[in-house]
């Protein structure tokens, strides 16, 4: 079979990581690649992880078998009706957004009938950003999940899926609000305590500032490093995961509320109960394989999920 042309619209981590994958394993026969900024541009393309770049995405998109959306996701929209005109007949849209019923919802009314959607997100990344940034190996032994609607493509849905397990991804196929719910409260949620947290930090008076910085035990180090993610991103992420965020939120402020109750009222039983049911969640997610004793998933790049 030949190899694809792969277009990856978007240079940051993800992309970048996309190309480097991409070259290590041979499964492109051309990889084009877009940016906005001209800098990035020329960085993707001196690093040698895309073989051309473009100054539009459609000009990227020409002629490409597979397209990658690496983007944030309130520009996907734009982008895909920038791309549906040159797109030639066949071609895939994929995407490596965190939340995917509004990939479908923006994408769906607008893409031709001879151009394929087949909305994924692999759970991998690192606080880092930029072209510099990525790196071959980000996405294996990581889940990648597809969300095709049942209308879907099925060879397209399988061709996408294929070339996640060639980079080293574990494939699982969701529904889309089935997935938005889930990471919600396995990623969003997190995140938006973490910048809450450091937002709380920085707000303090300045001499209390400095000893919190001064003496920021692992907890809040990691707070800091979940809030050190492109702000971007994660806005588009909340506003397009505005239910499942909310509704996860809303359990999240019970939850939180009942632990005040325990603390005001010297209600060790109760705390001692969460704390004990909340360390064996841990020990599930070790003996799954999604982390391990060794600190950063035992890798060198310090990954932050998303």
């Amino acid at each position: 079979m030949t190899k694809p042309n792969i277009a990856l619209i978007g240079l940051g981590l993800i992309g970048s990581s996309l190309g480097h994958a991409i070259k290590k394993h041979g499964l492109a026969q051309h990889v084009s690649g877009y940016a906005r900024s001209r800098k990035t541009r020329e960085t993707a393309l001196d690093i040698g992880f895309v073989d051309v770049v473009y100054e539009s995405a459609a000009a990227a998109a020409q002629g490409a078998d597979i397209i990658f959306f690496n983007v944030p996701m309130g520009a996907f929209y734009s982008l895909a009706a920038e791309i549906m005109p040159v797109l030639k007949p066949g071609a895939i849209i994929t995407d490596v957004g965190s939340v995917k019923a509004s990939v479908i919802e923006d994408i769906s009314p607008i893409l031709r009938s001879d151009v394929y959607l087949v909305p994924g997100h692999p759970i991998a990344g690192t606080e880092q950003s930029g072209p510099t940034s990525g790196f071959a190996e980000l996405f294996v032994g990581r889940w990648c999940v597809l969300t095709p609607t049942p209308e879907t493509n099925l060879r397209a849905v399988e061709t996408v899926a294929k070339l996640w397990r060639d980079i080293g991804s574990d494939v699982e196929f969701m529904d889309a609000d089935h997935h938005d719910m889930v990471l919600a409260i396995t990623s969003h949620i997190p995140h938006l305590i973490a910048y809450n947290i450091v937002g709380t930090a920085s707000d303090l008076e300045a001499d209390t500032r400095s000893d919190v910085i001064k003496f920021s035990a692992s907890g809040f180090r990691d707070f800091t490093r979940i809030a050190a993610s492109d702000p971007v991103m994660w806005r588009d992420i909340f506003l397009r995961n505005k239910r499942a965020v909310l509704e996860m939120l809303s359990r999240f402020n019970e939850d939180l509320t009942a632990l005040q109750r325990a603390i005001r009222h010297d209600d060790g039983d109760t705390l001692q109960s969460m704390f004990s049911r909340t360390r064996d969640i841990r020990k599930s997610i070790i003996d799954a394989g999604q982390d391990m004793a060794e600190p950063n998933f035992g890798r060198h790049n310090k990954t932050d999920e998303h």
